[in-house]
């Protein structure tokens, strides 16, 4: 049964890698024999040689759990909620990256986009926001792109949902994740009318471009992950830090 499991595990990531049998053994320094044994459930390979497919795969902690667990051991990497009292020490890590980002908005997500800390200027900006969207737990991608969330404000909405719903193809590509999948259809269904902006051809990176109480203000994000983290919820927290893409934005935040 575990065999058989840990087979389909390595064909399904093999194809999402775009690699075939004897890709994935010569990245092993195994034959293509022993790999074929491994798949079909005729070898059992030992735990140094799931690590080995692992990062020949190079699949995420949360995967390379599954795969070991799926060939019968234990996993490699520990797995707590953010809110877990031994992750204090990261929260406040979280939280002072966030504050010191200010006047400029930053929060940080988990996989699925959901909120797990921002600072005073992301509140200040989800004033007068639906409040069936600001239930716990907050989706921030359903946040920016529902009718009753920031869409109606954004003013290029037709490229920025373009351009969130391209890094929801890749974060599903990388991680399989039936979550996300789910998550992309809803968030394809919701209306985005033609932008209100004409076409800024040479453009260096897409704009969030917001009209607020504080008049019109325009975004460039960034996204900061954990460089070597050994626990799978920090390892898929991305940190998404905005930057104000001209003056007149940055004159307004900072008087907010």
């Amino acid at each position: 049964m575990q065999d058989t499991q840990l087979g389909q595990l390595l064909r399904d990531w093999r194809k999402r890698r775009r690699m075939s049998q004897l890709d994935l053994a010569l990245e092993a320094d195994i034959s293509q024999r022993h790999m074929s044994f491994v798949e079909n459930g005729r070898s059992q390979p030992s735990r140094e040689l799931v690590i080995r497919l692992a990062d020949s795969l190079d699949l995420s902690l949360r995967n390379r759990n599954a795969l070991l667990v799926a060939a019968g051991f234990a996993p490699a990497n520990s797995e707590r909620s953010f809110d877990d009292p031994s992750l204090d020490s990261a929260r406040e890590v979280v939280q002072r990256i966030l504050d010191a980002h200010s006047p400029f908005p930053a929060l940080a997500v988990d996989r699925h986009w959901h909120l797990l800390a921002a600072n005073a200027s992301v509140t200040a900006l989800m004033v007068g926001i639906d409040e069936s969207l600001l239930a716990s737990p907050i989706n921030v991608l359903r946040l920016s792109l529902h009718p009753g969330g920031l869409a109606p404000r954004i003013v290029n909405l037709a490229e920025w949902k373009h351009h969130l719903l391209d890094r929801l193809e890749r974060q599903m590509e990388a991680s399989g994740d039936e979550v996300l999948e789910r998550l992309a259809d809803e968030l394809r269904a919701y209306p985005a009318p033609a932008s209100r902006l004409p076409n800024a051809s040479g453009a260096i990176a897409v704009p969030m471009i917001l009209d607020s109480p504080l008049g019109r203000l325009s975004f460039l994000s960034t996204t900061t992950m954990f460089g070597t983290p050994v626990e799978v919820t920090l390892s898929e927290m991305a940190i998404e830090t905005f930057f104000p893409a001209d003056r007149e934005t940055a004159d307004r935040l900072r008087a907010l």
